[in-house]
């Protein structure tokens, strides 16, 4: 079985038994210790507990009732799996275990799905603001396209392990941008949900009130079915919404807005290519665009005060605790010591700020969603200070959409020097199905998202 053939194809195979999980399985499993690992994308191997999940589910094929029965899987190491090691990335947490499954795990493995895997991940999701990639208890996860460069993060393995081929799919978080990124950097087909349309239960938590859980896939249709399978309300996590997910219930085609693009001062001329290109696929598909503008707020410092602050308050006994000075990354041991200074009003001032950006909301009398480059160019090299390569880099759009809880799917739309750069179609809350919509109408005439690392 191709291991980057899409979840549907694996799913007829399997109910055709033209292959069974425990192969598929056994297949995905070698590329995790060989390819996964040489790329520092895996946190923990889950070999004998997948092989007894596929077991099970070849036991049950018969009665399979998810596209996702027998289809091996990954998960961020944020996101607990009872009695399993869960490390959130992060040295000071070595042999940290919980003894219930996060409900997004429960979710999937209800579904017949098989974990082979916890990923690598930033340690604490990047909470501290690192700035090394090595900020793991892994080291560096790097690029499937090119091994000196960076597999993003903070969802790291996530990005590399499924782009790579040794999983089918696998499960990320962001805060800001920590999806996104990696999908950028890999060439991968991510969503961001609205804020409180996937349970947040069993997940480490960095911000309360900003952490999203998704999928990242190959394509629009992959995530449109693993996030079918993870969203709805929780009453393990009072955040989550029960409004029913309806990706592809029927609308007109949406209005794509367009923001000012500073190509030319970001010397992003790869990424202007890609950008124009996208459009062009889309407006012969029948898409219409117009000018649209965030308004002028300072959303990057009230995001910085709302992490940091909530953060801090989240980790604060391990960053007073005796393994605080273990992370990898002085920058984070730094960044989270100056986190529990934060003052109570200027972390009012950030929540306040957050009720003026919902200004922003006005954007949408304009379009129906918002296309823009995630960032200018590709991904930085791996063994050297990200600060200084993201100097012109751009993704000024992650910010706000964030910071409002809108939903956002990630996508490939072109390459710089051989690694990919990505797009993403950002939405008003709760209109998920409106990023699906663009996004699987550009995959249906495009190939990117079909396109593979070199040697794999």
């Amino acid at each position: 079985m191709n291991p980057f053939a899409s979840i549907a194809d694996q799913a007829k195979a399997l109910r055709g038994r033209q292959v069974s999980s425990a192969e598929l399985t056994q297949m995905y499993l070698e590329r995790l210790k060989t390819v996964g690992q040489q790329y520092r994308a895996v946190a923990l191997l889950l070999e004998d507990y997948a092989m007894r999940r596929a077991h099970e589910a070849d036991a049950t094929m018969g009665s399979a009732k998810s596209p996702l029965h027998g289809i091996p899987y990954g998960v961020k190491d944020l996101l607990s799996l009872a009695n399993f090691p869960t490390e959130w990335g992060s040295p000071g947490h070595k042999g940290q275990v919980f003894d219930y499954d996060s409900t997004v795990v429960a979710r999937l493995n209800a579904a017949g799905g098989v974990l082979t895997a916890k990923l690598a991940s930033i340690e604490l999701a990047g909470g501290g603001n690192y700035d090394i990639a090595g900020a793991s208890s892994t080291g560096a996860a790097l690029c499937a396209w090119d091994k000196t460069l960076w597999a993003g993060g903070s969802s790291s393995g996530p990005g590399a392990a499924t782009a790579l081929g040794p999983v089918a799919f696998s499960i990320g978080t962001e805060t800001s941008g920590s999806i996104t990124c990696p999908c950028a950097f890999n060439g991968l087909t991510g969503f961001r949900p609205t804020y409180g349309r996937v349970s947040r239960h069993g997940a480490m938590a960095l911000c309360w009130t900003l952490d999203k859980i998704g999928p990242m896939c190959h394509s629009a249709e992959d995530c449109a079915i693993v996030l079918d399978t993870i969203a709805g309300s929780d009453p393990l996590d009072g955040s989550t919404f029960g409004e029913k997910l309806n990706l592809r219930r029927r609308s007109a085609r949406p209005k794509i807005g367009l923001l000012k693009e500073d190509f030319k001062g970001n010397k992003a001329e790869a990424c202007e290519k890609a950008y124009n290109e996208t459009l062009s696929v889309l407006k012969k598909q029948g898409y219409e665009t117009v000018d649209v503008a965030w308004p002028d707020l300072p959303y990057g410092m009230a995001m910085d005060l709302i992490v940091n602050a909530e953060g801090a308050s989240a980790h604060e006994n391990f960053i007073r605790g005796e393994n605080f000075q273990k992370l990898a990354d002085v920058n984070q041991v730094a960044g989270f010591a100056a986190a529990l200074e934060v003052r109570a009003v200027d972390y009012l001032w950030a929540m306040r700020l957050r009720t003026d950006a919902l200004k922003a909301n006005a954007i949408w009398d304009k379009c129906d969603c918002i296309f823009t480059p995630i960032f200018y160019h590709r991904a930085p090299k791996a063994d050297k200070p990200l600060g200084p390569q993201f100097e012109n880099f751009g993704g000024d759009s992650i910010t706000p959409s964030n910071l409002l809880g809108w939903p956002a799917m990630a996508f490939p739309i072109g390459f710089e020097d051989g690694a990919p750069l990505g797009g993403q179609i950002i939405a008003p809350a709760r209109r998920e199905d409106t990023c699906y919509k663009v996004v699987r109408d550009f995959q249906r005439d495009s190939d990117l998202h079909l396109r593979r690392p070199p040697g794999l």
